[in-house]
C-alpha cells in the first residue's frame, strides 16, 4: 500500500494482490481515523458482495472470481465496538459492459486500487438497531 496525505484526506493506492477492506480498515486503525468518507476505483477480483434481506435479517452473498472494473466505491468509516468499521457499496462492470453491484464484504486488487479517505477528524459510532438487525450509524436526532 502507498498513500499521500493531503490536508484532512488521504490518497491511498492499494496494490495488486492486497485485500481492500482489510487494507483500508488497517490503514484507518494505524492513522486513528474514526469517522471518514470513502471513494475509489480500480480493477478487482475475488469479490464478495451482497444485498441485505430485511425479512431474514441476513445478507445474500455473491462471489465473483473474475477480474472486474471497480466503477464506483462509496462508503464510510465509523467506530463499531471501539474499532474503525468500513461500510461500502460498490458498482462493478464486466467486459460486456454490464453493470451490477451491492454491499462490499471483501475484494482483492487485480491491477489498480485507488481510494480517497476523507477524515472528518471526529468520532462517529455504530450501534445495533434491533429492528433492522444491523449496526447503524448512531447520530444526533432532529
Amino acid at each position: 500500500m502507498q498513500f499521500q496525505k493531503v490536508k484532512n484526506s488521504y490518497i491511498v493506492h492499494v496494490e495488486k494482490g492486497e485485500k481492500v477492506v482489510e487494507s483500508l480498515t488497517n490503514f484507518c486503525k494505524q492513522n486513528n481515523i474514526h469517522s471518514a468518507q470513502l471513494a475509489g476505483i480500480g480493477a478487482v477480483k475475488n469479490i464478495d458482495i451482497g444485498a441485505y434481506d430485511i425479512d431474514t435479517k441476513d445478507y445474500i452473498h455473491r462471489v465473483f472470481d473474475e477480474i472486474l472494473e471497480l466503477l464506483s466505491f462509496q462508503g464510510n468509516i465509523a467506530l463499531k465496538d471501539g474499532e474503525p468499521f468500513l461500510h461500502a457499496h460498490i458498482t462493478l462492470g464486466n467486459h460486456d459492459m454490464e453493470v451490477f453491484g451491492g454491499h462490499l464484504f471483501e475484494m482483492e486488487v487485480a491491477a489498480v486500487g485507488e481510494f480517497i479517505i476523507h477524515d472528518f477528524q471526529n468520532e462517529t459510532h455504530r450501534k445495533l438497531n434491533e429492528d433492522i438487525g444491523l449496526a447503524t450509524l448512531s447520530l444526533c436526532k432532529i
